[in-house]
């Protein structure tokens, strides 16, 4: 799964491949932005625990933001996920790729990388950490997303002259 993971960043190096999700919605009834774990079709961060990008963008997070946003980070737990995510999407305005786990790991599975990421803490982020932060950059830069990548389906064994949608793939 890590070296499907790495063979889609080849493919889209400018953007965060990873396997946990998550999206942002706009919360009308509070006026905030918000976001959510919750199964759904969209999505538009990544957790950087289990994902892979571009050290640039390491670089951007360590050399470029202002000290005083990576002090809120580091005071708002489960936070430099969401940073990063804004980082690059204010970067290059494409949202991040999820690639789905194998179907037999299921939930049971991606607990795994959550606990791995640093438990419960680190699985949701505070409420004013996503707020805080789009109030920095004076807009929200995060772009949704439908893609996800599966490993069964990417790049078959079969000839491609033996495919009915022969069309679909580079020769």
């Amino acid at each position: 799964q890590v070296d499907f993971a790495f063979v889609v960043w080849r493919s889209f190096p400018e953007r965060i491949v990873g396997f946990p999700a998550r999206s942002h919605f706009w919360d009308a009834a509070r006026r905030r932005w918000g976001s959510t774990a919750a199964p759904a079709n969209r999505l538009s961060m990544v957790l950087t625990a289990a994902a892979v990008y571009h050290r640039y963008y390491h670089s951007l997070f360590t050399h470029y933001l202002p000290p005083a946003l990576r002090a809120l980070v580091d005071r708002l737990a489960a936070c430099e996920d969401v940073l990063m995510n804004l980082l690059v999407a204010a970067v290059t305005k494409l949202p991040p790729i999820k690639v789905t786990q194998r179907r037999e790991l299921g939930e049971r599975g991606e607990q795994q990388v959550t606990a791995a990421a640093g438990g419960a803490a680190r699985s949701s982020p505070p409420p004013d950490c996503l707020e805080q932060l789009a109030g920095w950059f004076g807009h929200m830069p995060l772009v949704s997303s439908q893609l996800r990548l599966d490993p069964v389906l990417f790049k078959d064994p079969v000839s491609i002259l033996r495919k009915k949608y022969r069309h679909l793939e580079k020769p």
